[in-house]
């Protein structure tokens, strides 16, 4: 009988690997087409050197659109949310500390994955410390990884997500100054 269940367990175990898989597959598949939408276009030119050239007129460029970054203006991270779970605030001060060294460990994978424009990966790691900030307290680097996730859900400007990125860094150093 425990041979049965530990078979039916390892059955489900791959079912569910495989169908993870399958999904990250059409994740990538449905990324790279949407991508390859935006990809510039390049128009040929004409052959200068055939006989038959004509004159090129310069034409006026339009200006470059500038892009809507994000500006960051949350208030100052506090630990409130612990507080009021009935945690001393000697307490609730650890638990943001112990929230620093995560946030620093995600940063350098947050900039590999801007460094390749994956916005799905970024997403993801934003993802995992926006729940723990949240959970231990609001405004500062909560607020921003709650923008910043929002934005990677379905945003795919790479400037927009460098922005967030940077903003993320100075919380993260504010936020090391203000539990130090």
């Amino acid at each position: 009988m425990l041979s049965f269940g530990l078979s039916i367990f390892i059955i489900l175990l791959l079912f569910i690997i495989f169908r993870e898989y399958t999904n990250e597959k059409k994740y990538q598949a449905q990324r790279d087409k949407k991508r390859s939408k935006h990809a510039p276009k390049v128009k040929k030119t004409q052959d200068i050197t055939s006989a038959s050239a004509t004159t090129i007129k310069s034409t006026p460029k339009k200006p470059l659109t500038s892009h809507a970054l994000p500006e960051a203006n949350y208030p100052q991270f506090t630990h409130q949310r612990l507080i009021e779970m009935e945690l001393s605030n000697d307490e609730a001060k650890v638990f943001v500390q112990e929230l620093i060294p995560q946030l620093e460990m995600q940063i350098p994978l947050i900039h590999k994955m801007l460094y390749l424009a994956d916005f799905h990966q970024m997403e993801r790691l934003t993802h995992s410390i926006k729940g723990s900030a949240t959970n231990i307290g609001t405004g500062g680097v909560a607020d921003l990884l709650v923008a910043f996730n929002t934005y990677l859900k379905k945003g795919t400007d790479i400037d927009i997500a460098k922005a967030y990125f940077e903003h993320l860094k100075q919380y993260t150093q504010e936020l090391k100054i203000q539990y130090s």
